[in-house]
């Protein structure tokens, strides 16, 4: 395996311009810590909690929330170690590219990362649509679906023009859609302590934690949707070479948004089923007013106005959670672009503000058109598309960077290493298992014909395995 730390030069690219623009770290412990948390919090606990609920027919459902809290912390200690060690652009594709070996496998995995995430990226970022969408439609009572379609094409657009432009003016942005997005979560949190009432929360079903198969994939569901609920908890990874001491910041940013957004998601889940029965909004295929429960929540409580005013909050927590995402994920095919793994055109960055925008215009485009499905659709098919490669192939990245690069410098060590990793790696494995078939084949046949298309790409360019290995200098 070549050493992790051994230098590559750029394949199929241009030579490192000595004089040209470059990514700045202007990313501080605050705004990382806002980046990730704007990303989990988002739109997520306002559009799934019917779909949780829905997954197991009751409150019970909370238990694949906590199971995916108990695989994202552990999976979080995996993103510490990885980024803080390894702190540049492009997060997993640089971490499985290391792991991996750059000569050989490093160069499928790392290929095969870029290959999902050109789809399962832009999907996360839609979800974000669509829940923005779906909240509108409290608002706009006529919005029709086509109406719903050219409202995510508009702020899909207003989301890659405020992207464009220099990283220290995003830092400030991001804060303070941070803050929108506290004040919406904290109201909500306030007003369902003042109004909770136990019996309404824990109005268990008949046999509601029956032991069977169906109890099994109800809790994969709903893991599924706790686990897309805290997607992001790894953003700021994504944009390593734009942070400030890294090897400290990157690990409790980490640390720290997860565990505040544990404690935020407790309340919001427990404000809502506390207030409004959970058989008025399940299953929420068939109850259209589960599309905006939070405004229904709030009307229920304050009045239609009140409700309207804080709809439009949730607008701004959604927004803030798709800005978020699209700044973090354009950084990744710049980086792969950048090492010689893609498309040499993702690897400019723009000769006056420094960012990525050809990443940037190309994401942002494709997130725009998957905004047209569905969110179940777009849920199961981002989180299934992502647990292969880069979920489990960074657990066992890591376990492969500590047996055959012990002297690679680690600012962060894993506690209670491998015990965490293999809690990770056994959850990824219970939440990709239990998954509906179609989904799961959906998964296995985009990387089927991302292995495919690598094969295909390293004939043509006489690479490895086809070819002569040129990853070392």
């Amino acid at each position: 395996m070549v050493s992790p730390t051994a230098p590559i030069p750029p394949m199929d690219t241009e030579p490192p311009r000595e004089d040209g623009p470059r990514l700045h770290r202007r990313f501080g412990l605050l705004a990382a810590t806002a980046l990730n948390m704007t990303n989990m919090m988002g739109a997520g606990p306002f559009i799934t909690i019917p779909l949780l609920m829905s997954a197991l027919g009751g409150p019970q459902a909370m238990l694949g929330w906590i199971v995916a809290l108990a695989i994202v912390i552990c999976d979080g200690m995996v993103w510490s170690e990885l980024g803080a060690a390894m702190p540049g652009s492009g997060g997993s594709f640089q971490y499985l590219r290391e792991a991996f070996g750059r000569a050989r496998w490093g160069r499928l995995m790392g290929f095969l990362f870029v290959w999902q995430f050109v789809l399962s990226g832009p999907l996360e970022i839609a979800s974000g649509y669509i829940g923005f969408g779906q909240y509108a439609t409290y608002i706009w009572k006529g919005l029709t679906r086509e109406g719903v379609i050219a409202l995510v094409v508009v702020v899909g657009i207003i989301n890659v023009a405020l992207l464009y432009r220099r990283i220290h003016s995003i830092a400030k942005i991001t804060v303070s859609l941070w803050a929108g997005t506290l004040v919406t979560v904290l109201a909500v949190i306030v007003t369902g302590a003042m109004h909770f009432d136990a019996r309404i929360a824990f109005d268990f079903p008949p046999g509601a934690f029956d032991f069977s198969l169906g109890f099994i994939l109800g809790l994969g569901a709903a893991s599924r949707i706790g686990i897309y609920d805290y997607l992001g908890y790894y953003d700021v990874c994504f944009i390593g070479d734009e942070v400030r001491d890294p090897g400290r910041v990157i690990p409790r940013s980490i640390l720290i948004s997860t565990a505040a957004v544990a404690v935020i998601y407790l309340g919001v889940n427990l404000s809502i089923i506390g207030v409004i029965p959970w058989r008025e909004f399940v299953p929420a295929g068939d109850r259209p007013e589960s599309n905006f429960i939070v405004s229904i929540f709030m009307q229920k409580i304050y009045g239609p106005r009140v409700a309207t005013i804080f709809t439009l909050l949730v607008l701004w927590t959604a927004f803030g959670s798709v800005f978020a995402l699209l700044l973090g994920y354009s950084r990744i095919p710049y980086a792969a672009a950048e090492s010689g793994y893609f498309f040499r055109a993702f690897g400019r960055l723009h000769r006056t503000k420094d960012f990525p925008y050809v990443s940037l215009l190309v994401l942002g485009a494709i997130s725009i058109v998957a905004g047209f499905f569905s969110l179940g659709t777009v849920i199961d098919a981002l989180i299934v598309t992502r647990i292969l490669v880069q979920f489990m192939g960074q657990v066992v990245g890591l376990m492969l960077l500590r047996r055959h690069a012990p002297r690679m410098a680690r600012p962060y060590r894993m506690w209670l290493y491998p015990l965490p990793a293999l809690i990770a790696l056994l959850g990824w494995i219970f939440v990709f298992a239990t998954t509906q078939l179609e989904v799961i084949l959906f998964g296995l046949g985009v990387l089927a014909l991302g292995c495919l298309a690598f094969l295909l790409w390293s004939w043509k360019t006489a690479r490895w395995p086809f070819g002569v290995e040129r990853a070392t200098a």
